[in-house]
């Protein structure tokens, strides 16, 4: 993790695949296959993000095959209590803004497996969610404000940009206020 307690891009790869497992078992082959698909699908093809240390996770312990599901190298995988408490640990870290390819990245890994979390957890990250979104609108404006005399595409880039950050917000606050409401 950075100094800010916000994921590096492997820890991004870690957490995609301890989600997957925790959603349920899957065969090493499978597991990387969809590691590789939603990875590519969200930052395209990254050198940083192939040759992800799925491996490594056997290593510290975080999975391990089920008895009984196979030859060792293609038994079904799982996680271990030890890889659930590093799923909440990458689950619960902070995010950056603006976002970056690796930020939406992170932030899409967070919403596909926040169900994971307890409710209290899940509003805490929308939470964390919406003060980002909130920082980089800010920052935006405050740009935009500073432009605003020049001549060129500037502004109207950064009038897009602020238009897609309030949606952006906007559906983080709808969602923290639905499970708010559960």
């Amino acid at each position: 993790m950075y100094r800010d307690n916000t994921l590096i891009p492997s820890e991004a790869v870690r957490l995609l695949a301890l989600g997957i497992l925790a959603d349920g078992e899957r065969a090493y082959g499978d597991l990387a296959g969809e590691v590789r698909r939603f990875t590519s699908h969200v930052v395209g093809p990254s050198l940083d993000l192939v040759g992800s240390p799925l491996e490594l996770l056997k290593v510290e312990g975080l999975i391990e095959p089920v008895p009984g599901s196979g030859r060792k190298d293609d038994a079904r995988l799982r996680t271990t209590l030890a890889g659930r408490d590093e799923l909440t640990r990458l689950l619960t870290a902070n995010v950056r803004a603006p976002v970056t390819d690796i930020n939406k990245l992170i932030i899409a890994l967070k919403l596909r497996f926040l169900h994971l979390l307890p409710a209290r957890e899940q509003r805490l990250q929308l939470d964390m969610l919406i003060e980002m979104s909130e920082r980089e609108l800010a920052r935006l404006i405050s740009l935009r404000g500073h432009h605003s005399q020049d001549t060129g595409h500037l502004v109207a880039w950064l009038d897009h940009d602020i238009t897609a950050v309030r949606r952006r917000l906007e559906w983080f606050q709808n969602l923290h206020a639905g499970l708010a409401a559960e």
